[in-house]
C-alpha cells in the first residue's frame, strides 16, 4: 500500500493567508518569512498534490480549479486543527465574557468568532452587545462590557488599542450616476446621528471640495442606511465590511466624488488586564479580523 501524503499545516496556513490577503507578500509579512521562504512552502504544497494551485493573472497570481478545491480543503483543515488545540488547551477555560461589536461585524465576522470560541471553550458564556461606538465604549469604561470593538480612534480612552486602519468608501447602488447625474442638486447623503466617525469624514471631505450635500437619511441602524441606499435615497460612507451585494463601492474618479480616509479600528478593555476567558476571545477575534482586514 502506498503511504499517504500529510499536508502540512504550516503551509496549508500561508496558502490561505496569502489568498485572504490578496498577496503572498502581506502573507510573507503577516507570518514573519521571507518571501522566498513563502514561495518555497507553496511549491512544496503544489508538489504534494501534484497540481498547480496558481497561475498569473496580469501582475498577480490567481487560483487555478484545483487551488480553488485546495483552498476550500485547507480552510476547513486548519479550522478543524485549531479548534483542536484551543479545546485541549482550554478545558478548564470558564467565567464570563463580555462583548461588544460595532453593527457591521455583527452579520460578517461575529458568527465565526462565536461558532470558533464555543466549540473549543464550551464551560465560558458569552454575552454580546451590538451598538454604536459612543455607547459601546462608555460601557467598557463602566465596566459593563470587558472589551468593545469600535470604529474611531479611541479619543484617549484607557486601555485601548488601534488594531487596524480600513478605508472607508462612498457606498451605493451600482447604478449611481455620479455627481454628473445629479446636475446643481446637492449629493444626497445618509448617516448616522454624530457622533459618527463615517459621517465626519463624509462631510469633511464634501466640504474641503466646496460640493454642497444634504441629509436625507439618518438612522442608528447599518441596516437602514443599506436601506436608504440600495433605495436610491442618498449615498453613505462606510468600510466595505458586510457590505450588501445589492449595493456597490463607488469609485471617486469615475463619479467625481472626494476621496475618503481611513477608519481607525480600536479595542476598548474595561481594564489593562484581561480574564483568560476574555483574553482568548479577544485573541480569537483579533485573528478572525486579521483574516479579513488588510
Amino acid at each position: 500500500m502506498a503511504a499517504r501524503t500529510n499536508l502540512d499545516m504550516d503551509v496549508l496556513r500561508t496558502f490561505v493567508t496569502g489568498f485572504e490577503l490578496g498577496s503572498f507578500a502581506r502573507a510573507a509579512e503577516r507570518l514573519g518569512r521571507s518571501q522566498s521562504a513563502v514561495s518555497t512552502q507553496l511549491r512544496k504544497l503544489e508538489e504534494q498534490v501534484g497540481q498547480p494551485l496558481v497561475q498569473k493573472a496580469g501582475r498577480g497570481l490567481a487560483l487555478t480549479a484545483a487551488g480553488e478545491s485546495m483552498l476550500g480543503y485547507a480552510k476547513r483543515l486548519l479550522e478543524l486543527n485549531d479548534e483542536a488545540v484551543d479545546r485541549l488547551r482550554g478545558t478548564e477555560l470558564e467565567g464570563w465574557a463580555r462583548l461588544g461589536l460595532a453593527q457591521d461585524f455583527a452579520e460578517s465576522w461575529l458568527p465565526a468568532v462565536l461558532k470558533r470560541f464555543s466549540r473549543a471553550y464550551p464551560r465560558v458564556r458569552i454575552e454580546v452587545q451590538v451598538g454604536l461606538g459612543a455607547q459601546l465604549i462608555e460601557k467598557a469604561l463602566k465596566d459593563e462590557l470587558d472589551v468593545a470593538l469600535v470604529w474611531g480612534d479611541g479619543g484617549g480612552a484607557p486601555h485601548a488599542q488601534r488594531v487596524a486602519d480600513v478605508p472607508i468608501r462612498w457606498i451605493g447602488p451600482p447604478d449611481w450616476p455620479g455627481l454628473a447625474g445629479l446636475g446643481r442638486e446637492p449629493v444626497p447623503l445618509a448617516a448616522f446621528a454624530p457622533p459618527c466617525t463615517f459621517r465626519s469624514a463624509a462631510v469633511s471631505a464634501l466640504d474641503a471640495r466646496g460640493l454642497p450635500w444634504r441629509l436625507v437619511f439618518t438612522s442608528p441602524s447599518l441596516s437602514g442606511l443599506w436601506a436608504a441606499a440600495e433605495g436610491g435615497l442618498g449615498i453613505t460612507a462606510r468600510t466595505a465590511v458586510g457590505l450588501p451585494k445589492t449595493l456597490s463601492v463607488l469609485d471617486p474618479a469615475a463619479t467625481g466624488l472626494p476621496p475618503l480616509p481611513n477608519a481607525a479600528l480600536t479595542l476598548h478593555q474595561a481594564e489593562a488586564e484581561l480574564s483568560p476567558a476574555v483574553a482568548r476571545l479577544t485573541d480569537i477575534l483579533l485573528e478572525t479580523i486579521g483574516a479579513h482586514v488588510a
